[in-house]
């Protein structure tokens, strides 16, 4: 492993001199951080991670064997992508114009993607670009998310729908005896007896199986 300021970097990763890495962060086989990207403190990016040019990954994040994080996309901290997860950045790509000519990189029409503190993506999920996902959100494998989730948020499926709300244990939160506001729905967590209120707009949207 080489080592750039208390960073951990594999010989056969490849990362461009313009790349700011925080300390503590681990930098595994075949990754490619590309310039201008920023990863803060404590990463992990395991085997065949690519980091493209000017993405902005907070501390404290693990990202799993075979993830494409692309331009477009930015991960807070604490930010866990299952293996294989895919991240787009354009909701209509072509490789050509309509007269034929390769599009160039001015041709076309990025999406941002936020992914916000604590939210976890399972293995082989696709989030299609131009979507939030909220605090602490759990997105099952293999979903394919389209629209944004809310913070805490448990979706899965295809297209994947909101099924319920998480803790920041992971676990599924079940609504409190008490309820102390009209606009908000209290909810607890099984494990630890955290309460959260999640705004009633989020809760009203809730599929119940």
């Amino acid at each position: 492993m080489r080592e750039r300021e208390n960073v951990r970097i594999h010989p056969t990763a490849e990362v461009s001199d313009r790349a700011e890495i925080g300390p503590g962060t681990r930098i595994w086989n075949h990754c490619q951080v590309r310039e201008d990207a920023r990863l803060g403190r404590n990463c992990i990016l395991s085997k065949d991670v690519y980091i493209d040019a000017g993405v902005q990954i907070g501390d404290n994040c693990k990202i799993q064997n075979g993830i494409s994080v692309y331009h477009g996309v930015t991960l807070e901290d604490g930010v866990f992508c299952g293996p294989h997860m895919v991240f787009t950045n354009d909701r209509a790509p072509r490789a050509i114009n309509p007269d034929g000519t390769l599009k160039a990189a001015t041709d076309w029409a990025l999406s941002e993607t936020r992914v916000r503190t604590g939210a976890a993506i399972g293995a082989g999920a696709i989030i299609v670009c131009g979507v939030t996902i909220g605090r602490w959100a759990m997105v099952g494998a293999g979903a394919v998310v389209t629209r944004d989730v809310p913070d805490y948020g448990l979706v899965y499926g295809n297209p994947a729908r909101l099924r319920g709300f998480v803790s920041p244990h992971g676990v599924k939160m079940v609504v409190a005896a008490h309820q102390p506001a009209a606009d908000s729905v209290l909810m607890v967590c099984p494990k630890s007896g955290l309460e959260i209120a999640i705004p009633r707009p989020d809760y009203e949207k809730l599929i119940v199986e």
